[in-house]
């Protein structure tokens, strides 16, 4: 029998001050719609299957299968798909770090690397991550952290970048436009890619920092400002309920009846005669 007993001196170890901000598995379909746009973290981009292209500063190359494109902040980029075999990928959104060159000690725009030789290295990161966030069992915060430092750590080894730790900058600035589009259009078709497209924000970290800015996210401040209009509309005027619904911008009376019966407990009729007894 052998037996190899490995020892590890006592060290402090250092954190990555990093955190995962989304991570998304899709699917670039031919009726995708491709936007350039700008993050202000890091975002890291693997092709699964298929094949595509990348446009980084108006810079357009192939991407492929095994292939890792690594954008840092505030560099405008999209990704577009090929005719015959559409790109299937997974992208990480990543606050707290940039990447630089190992030579040249500067921060570049991006960098694009190919994992075939260790795909299922990283793989098993990326995979793991994606099945804890989508379970969200005890503790899954804390084991995403890890598996994103063991990512990272894992990507500097194999692409020999060094990271530079960079506070995230707060999108203060774009939540304020968000929060002031949604209290002028609020009677509008307003969803949460259009809003997306119009600061030029990934929709995940869009709700993200709306969330921190204004303790909602974007689709529920919309609920709320048309509910808050509604419930003067209803004080104030005989109009009936399904012109005041589509007078604060809801599809139908039935879906506006649903969501006012969630949010006060009452139907709009009910209100509306509990206000006039008051």
């Amino acid at each position: 029998m052998s037996n190899r007993c490995y020892s590890f001196e006592e060290t402090e170890l250092k954190k990555l001050d990093v955190q995962l901000l989304y991570i998304t598995q899709a699917r670039y379909d031919l009726d995708w719609h491709s936007t350039e746009h700008i993050h202000h973290f890091t975002e890291l981009f693997y092709v699964l299957h298929g094949n595509g292209y990348f446009l980084v500063e108006n810079e357009k190359f192939p991407v492929a299968e095994n292939d890792l494109v690594i954008v840092n902040p505030n560099v405008s980029h999209t990704e577009m798909g090929g005719n015959e075999d559409p790109l299937e990928y997974i992208v990480l959104g990543i606050s707290g770090l940039v990447f630089k060159d190992e030579i040249m000690d500067t921060a570049y725009n991006y960098s694009m690397h190919n994992f075939h030789n260790c795909k299922d290295d990283f793989l098993f990161y990326l995979k793991m991550l994606v099945k804890e966030v989508d379970e969200k069992e005890e503790g899954f915060e804390t084991i995403c952290h890890n598996l994103l430092e063991s990512l990272v750590l894992n990507l500097i080894r194999r692409t020999h970048n060094k990271i530079a730790i960079a506070p995230s900058k707060k999108v203060t600035k774009e939540c304020r436009f968000v929060e002031q589009y949604i209290d002028e259009h609020f009677t509008e078709n307003i969803t949460l890619q259009k809003l997306s497209e119009l600061t030029f924000l990934n929709k995940y970290y869009l709700v993200h920092s709306f969330k921190e800015y204004n303790g909602t996210s974007p689709i529920n401040y919309l609920i709320n400002k048309r509910i808050s209009e509604a419930k003067h509309l209803l004080e104030t005027t005989n109009h009936s309920v399904a012109k005041i619904a589509s007078a604060v911008g809801f599809s139908s009376q039935s879906y506006f009846s649903q969501v006012f019966k969630r949010e006060t407990n009452m139907t709009p009729n009910e209100w509306r005669k509990a206000m006039e007894r008051s």
